[in-house]
């Protein structure tokens, strides 16, 4: 294979995915997103909302996680295994989490 057919084969694969990624609009309309969950965060903060306050914070959040690292990290476009790794992390995070927090309400009198 030739120097040339080699990058006319690589333009070939980089156009072939081309359309897969998102354009500067979607990541814009995914950024506005992101900053709209985040103003509802921080209103939550501010807001009395009872036994619901920590699974709406822990829903927003991984909400937020989920869009980040699909789009952002284009795990969307990567082998299936790497998103396994990242839901995993976030399982585990979300399981430490809560177990922390129970600890903390059960040893509190």
């Amino acid at each position: 294979m030739t120097t040339v057919e080699a990058t006319d084969d690589h333009v070939a694969h980089d156009d072939e995915h081309a359309h897969d990624h998102p354009t500067d609009a979607r990541y814009a309309i995914i950024a506005l997103i992101l900053a709209a969950i985040t103003a509802l965060e921080v209103a939550a903060s501010y807001i009395d909302l009872g036994p619901i306050f920590l699974p709406a914070l822990l829903g927003m959040m991984a909400v937020k996680f989920l869009i980040v690292v699909r789009m952002f990290m284009h795990l969307k476009f990567d082998n299936r295994v790497f998103s396994w790794m990242f839901y995993a992390g976030l399982l585990l995070a979300l399981f430490v989490y809560l177990a922390a927090l129970m600890t903390f309400r059960f040893f509190e009198s």
